[in-house]
């Protein structure tokens, strides 16, 4: 049972909660799917009550982060890139309520905040007092993953739960 501690006292607050990071990769869906299966896969029955709250997080990157408000035109781009950002979100969140629901997993809360999916996952975590935080794998190499920065390693480091990395298992010829 989920508890979070209220002047030293813990205090019950209900089903553990498992938070599902999604983006628009196939690599995030996997592990959707992979928690779907493995944690809410008793839950097909009619009626019957799932072992934790779902939540799924999505976080949407600011349009500055896509272009430069100083650029050439920004002003009217940065409308277009933010109704961009919004229409990928929409879809990315109708995919995810479409997965639970192929699995048969009705009860589901989907957010979308708005930053760097590291600090948003970390916010989310500590928002639904989460037991589990599930994130994909990009599969970067060390190099890339130093370049770009790891979402799962910043969130392995800095999420106030146990975090589940999944990776999406290779084809074999």
């Amino acid at each position: 049972m989920a508890t979070t501690k209220v002047d030293g006292g813990a205090v019950a607050l209900g089903k553990p909660v498992i938070a599902v990071a999604v983006d628009d990769s196939e690599r995030s869906f996997h592990a959707l799917r992979w928690t779907l299966l493995r944690f809410f896969s008793s839950s097909g029955a009619a009626g019957s009550t799932l072992p934790f709250k779902l939540v799924v997080v999505h976080a949407r990157p600011t349009p500055t982060s896509i272009i430069s408000p100083s650029a050439t035109g920004a002003p009217d781009m940065l409308s277009v890139v933010k109704a961009d950002l919004t229409k990928i979100s929409s879809k990315v969140i109708d995919k995810a309520k479409e997965t639970c629901l192929a699995h048969s997993v009705r009860d589901v809360e989907c957010e979308v905040h708005e930053g760097d999916p590291r600090i948003v996952l970390c916010q989310a975590v500590e928002k639904h007092h989460a037991e589990i935080l599930v994130v994909g794998s990009h599969g970067y190499g060390a190099i890339k993953r130093a370049v770009l920065g790891s979402v799962s390693d910043y969130c392995a480091h800095h999420a106030d739960c146990n975090v589940m990395i999944v990776k999406k298992p290779k084809h074999k010829n």
